[in-house]
């Protein structure tokens, strides 16, 4: 057998290239089934809503000094509609909590007033997972200073 046969040889690369991809197939195969299988594939595709909200602040007539009769309105203005039971308002303020909430199903044009808003307090409009688990911030303003 001459030397320059045995380099130009390539009779077992096939097998060896097949056998390769037959094994990485299956392996990403049996990766998506038990996603899906274990119920891991419903999380991922739990993302939180696309809606957007407006927020109207107003003050009791002393001007805005985080007294009781200081509110905000928030407006659901588009976006997917939501169910309120799994909508939550909270204020960064540790001293107040916020009086207030939404109702049954939230869509464009609802609206619901909450008060004791401190000044410069951050009000957060939260989506929890029905699923369980996790929640996230899908709106935030700011109450005036």
């Amino acid at each position: 057998m001459q030397l320059k046969e045995l380099l130009t040889d390539d009779r077992a690369v096939s097998p060896v290239i097949g056998v390769i991809l037959m094994v990485a197939i299956t392996v990403i195969l049996a990766a998506v089934i038990g996603t899906f299988v274990l119920g891991l594939g419903d999380q991922v595709s739990e993302n939180a809503p696309q809606a957007s909200f407006s927020f109207d602040f107003s003050d009791n007539g002393d001007g805005f000094n985080g007294d009781p009769g200081d509110n905000v309105t928030i407006t659901h203005e588009g976006g997917e509609t939501l169910e309120a039971s799994n909508i939550g308002v909270e204020g960064d303020n540790s001293s107040s909590t916020l009086s207030g909430s939404f109702s049954g199903t939230i869509s464009a044009g609802d609206s619901a007033e909450f008060s004791e808003v401190d000044t410069g307090e951050v009000i957060r409009v939260i989506w929890t997972n029905p699923s369980g688990g996790g929640t996230n911030t899908i709106a935030r303003a700011t109450a005036p200073q």
